[in-house]
């Protein structure tokens, strides 16, 4: 029986998460018209265009599509590593019954599709795309989910949201693992020292969103030039933020009941501007509402918007615009390839391990969820757009033509699974229709 409480934020969740699914899907329309047309130019100039500050002992210049993938996608890391401190403490993920549906799914959902890719991969030079059928794109999954409608229960949605954030945490480390470059130590060991004093302050209870920014820009600097790829910096940087609130509600409705009285008995005055004593309750209100906030919560609710209408499309335009020429080399076997691991692999790896740890009584399967409904989505999780992109762009970052064959296969891999799953929940579903 799932919490009300806990149906309205996640709602919420799944409808922002559904309509950037359709931004992105929008943003790659635009980006692919745009590099096939008589402007194509103009997209490879503008993201290829280089953007930052030189000096004799200092350079930090970069095209504008790097400041994308790796200045902008750092804060959309910087979200996923909120979300899982979130779920791993309060959430989906915060016991072994709850962890054990979505987690034995995410097994599947890699272990299969990497299995896969080494197997029909025969060329070497494209091996080391093995980690690009991983991860699951959850804003295009969630919007194919939100277009059946009422026909997909909420046991489900919250399965596919568990299971992509468990993909996530694999994705994350695999890329800071297998994806970094060349790593000087020191530079790498001066930021985890500095973001050991952000966990001491916070585990001191101390926290400060100014003392966060600045320090985060410096962690994410000395992450770059280190070797490691930034985007992990935002990860980690998520870590320190405290979930707990410094007061409780009953302590802070008997101060908003004083501010209140505060207010109502301050001097008005005649010009539109407050008076002393009134700044002087909005400065204890804002102070108060501070205090009474969960830090975690406040900056997850803040970004959500930003990530998922403007930094994620952006990612898209940017990455998305893929040259369809004759004149372009393609390697034909790297997008199989990539199409059968994302179909294939993640449908049929995702819903195997299930039925396998079902079997064994390892995981308890939700009542309102058949196995059509496991199979489904577990086509759709083979959408894996964004992490997929970016993993492709640092497996092949000094070959092009092996880019583009990568995102042709993500595109097309996408597309299929999303048809595939999108057909097999509905007839699985169709006798549920409220």
């Amino acid at each position: 029986m799932i919490n009300r409480v806990l149906l309205t934020p996640l709602q919420k969740f799944v409808k922002i998460e559904g309509f950037s699914g359709i931004l992105l899907l929008l943003s790659t329309i635009i980006a692919l018209i745009w590099a096939n047309s008589s402007f194509g130019d103009s997209y490879t100039y503008l993201w290829d265009y280089e953007i930052g500050i030189t000096s004799e002992t200092f350079e930090l210049k970069k095209p504008l599509i790097l400041w994308i993938n790796d200045g902008l996608m750092a804060i959309f890391f910087f979200l996923i590593g909120l979300e899982i401190k979130r779920e791993v403490l309060i959430g989906e993920l915060n016991t072994m019954k709850k962890l054990a549906f979505p987690l034995f799914g995410a097994v599947g959902g890699v272990i299969v599709p990497v299995a896969l890719y080494m197997l029909l991969n025969q060329n070497p030079d494209t091996f080391k795309g093995w980690g690009i059928p991983m991860a699951t794109d959850i804003a295009f999954s969630l919007a194919v989910l939100n277009a059946l409608g009422k026909r997909v229960p909420l046991s489900l949605k919250i399965f596919l949201i568990a299971f992509a954030i468990v993909d996530d945490i694999e994705a994350v480390l695999v890329i800071a693992i297998f994806y970094s470059g060349t790593i000087k130590m020191t530079l790498l060991l001066i930021g985890l020292g500095l973001l050991g004093i952000l966990y001491l302050l916070s585990y001191k209870g101390y926290y400060s969103k100014y003392i966060l920014f600045f320090t985060g820009i410096i962690v994410w600097l000395l992450f770059l030039k280190s070797g490691v790829h930034p985007t992990v910096a935002g990860i980690l940087l998520a870590l320190s933020v405290p979930i707990s609130q410094n007061i409780e509600t009953s302590t802070f409705i008997n101060r908003l009941e004083g501010i209140f009285k505060g207010i109502k008995n301050a001097n008005v005055l005649k010009k539109p501007i407050l008076s002393k004593q009134q700044i002087e309750q909005m400065d204890d209100l804002e102070g108060w509402s501070n205090k009474f906030q969960s830090p975690l919560q406040h900056l997850e609710h803040n970004l959500h918007g930003w990530v998922a209408y403007f930094i994620i499309p952006l990612f898209a335009l940017a990455n998305a615009g893929i040259l369809i020429d004759s004149s372009v080399d393609i390697e034909v076997p790297l997008v199989i390839n990539i199409i059968l691991c994302l179909v294939l692999g993640k449908g049929l790896g995702i819903p195997s391990v299930i039925f396998l740890a079902k079997k064994l009584n390892l995981v308890q399967i939700p009542s309102d969820v058949n196995f059509k409904q496991i199979i489904g989505v577990s086509f759709i999780a083979g959408i894996g757009f964004t992490m997929a992109i970016f993993i492709a762009s640092l497996a092949f970052a000094s070959t092009p033509e092996y880019i583009t064959s990568a995102k042709i296969g993500i595109l097309l891999g996408s597309l299929i699974s999303a048809i595939i799953g999108y057909f097999i929940l509905r007839v699985s579903t169709k006798e549920n229709v409220v």
